[in-house]
């Protein structure tokens, strides 16, 4: 893991260093399609035209399947210039078709709010209550009032590391829970991930709806 200079953890070296050394079939969160994300703008009918952000996006292919979908404001956020690049390289010119950050989720500046949170990367690896904190806070200010969040955690009976990390795990009551101050809970339910090395995951996701 990489550490900064006062000893402390460095996520960004951490994540660089991830997506410079694998291939995107290499890592355990690799999904072809990500069916389970999918469903759910399907169940909660979000329209092509909604202002969608995948937080801790990094290479994933939901951006490429949200654009064959005909889904035309899409943000990838990562801290990972690295996994962006990849992202970028995989859609040649349609990468032009979608808004990229690299930044820690904890800490940027978009240019508007967003209609749909979408976040199955980034939320279990805050384990510390100021960084929850002050994800959080980036939420309040960019989500949309009545905005949809979809959030993929592991659940408790998952991993208790991730690329060498500690993580945070939740069941439905600790994801509700902490939540509670800012969304109301739509739906939660588990779901196994099947890596790409054949070992399962058991995430938990939720779906939540942005108070007024």
């Amino acid at each position: 893991m990489g550490t900064a200079g006062n000893g402390t953890f460095d996520a960004k070296a951490h994540w660089q260093r991830i997506y410079e050394q694998k291939g995107s079939e290499e890592v355990s969160w690799f999904q072809p399609v990500p069916t389970v994300s999918l469903d759910l703008f399907d169940t909660y009918h979000v329209p092509p035209t909604a202002r969608v952000i995948d937080v801790g996006g990094g290479d994933s292919l939901l951006v490429d399947h949200l654009l064959e979908r005909g889904h035309t404001n899409v943000t990838v956020l990562d801290i990972s210039g690295a996994a962006l690049q990849k992202a970028q390289a995989r859609l040649g010119t349609r990468a032009s078709l979608v808004k990229w950050i690299e930044a820690d989720a904890t800490r940027f500046m978009p240019d508007g709010t967003f209609d749909v949170w979408h976040d199955r990367a980034v939320f279990h690896f805050l384990t510390e209550p100021e960084k929850v904190a002050a994800y959080l806070e980036m939420m309040a200010a960019y989500l949309a009032p009545g905005g949809l969040l979809i959030l993929g955690t592991f659940s408790t009976n998952g991993p208790e590391k991730c690329s060498g990390i500690p993580v945070q795990r939740y069941d439905e009551r600790m994801m509700t829970d902490r939540l509670a101050h800012l969304c109301e809970r739509v739906k939660c339910f588990t779901v196994d991930h099947v890596t790409p090395f054949n070992t399962v995951q058991n995430f938990l996701f939720c779906a939540f709806r942005k108070k007024p």
